[in-house]
């Protein structure tokens, strides 16, 4: 399998080239069991950061970032989950089309997570922005609360997002066209 090798906060990675249809691959960056990985981008991510009350990410690969950042800097973090769980009261819902699921899917609030949210700033985090829409849809459900997104972080903008003036990253990802 080819890789792309690649140094992100002085961790060196080989990254999977993976196919995402006949045009178009991309370098797979998967955070899930990479403590270093986790823990030097958190570190070096919040060093780049605004100042911020809570952190928002999507479900399911920016948790483990939002985890470990919120447990060095703010000590909270909110979850937009992709389904409806049975705790969650009253939600709030956007829908969102991702460059690596093949399908439109719903991120959630609920009620409980809109108060912790409700007149914090927010620092919206992510593993990696590449079209923009996931993190769209998180801007578009937090636009729902009375509160002020002060941020939006990545460790990696893939593609033309590494062009983007309104996103912190660590690293510029290449999209592979064929």
């Amino acid at each position: 399998m080819a890789v792309y090798p690649i140094t992100i906060a002085g961790c060196r990675r080989d990254l999977p080239i993976c196919p995402i249809d006949d045009h178009l691959d991309i370098a797979g960056f998967v955070m899930f069991g990479d403590i270093e990985i986790i823990e030097c981008t958190a570190k070096a991510l919040l060093e780049k950061c605004p100042e911020h009350d809570v952190i928002v990410t999507a479900e399911t690969k920016g948790i483990p970032l939002a985890q470990e950042m919120a447990r060095i800097g703010c000590r909270k973090y909110v979850v937009a989950r992709k389904g409806i769980k049975a705790y969650m009261t009253d939600p709030i819902c956007v829908e969102v089309k991702s460059i690596t699921t093949d399908h439109v899917q719903k991120l959630y609030l609920s009620k409980e997570d809109c108060e912790v949210l409700s007149g914090k700033r927010i620092l919206i985090v992510d593993d990696v922005i590449s079209t923009g829409e996931s993190l769209a849809a998180l801007e578009e459900l937090i636009d729902q609360i009375d509160c002020k997104v002060v941020g939006k972080a990545c460790v990696l903008a893939e593609g033309d997002a590494k062009d983007r003036k309104d996103i912190i990253y660590l690293e510029p990802l290449p999209l592979f066209f064929k």
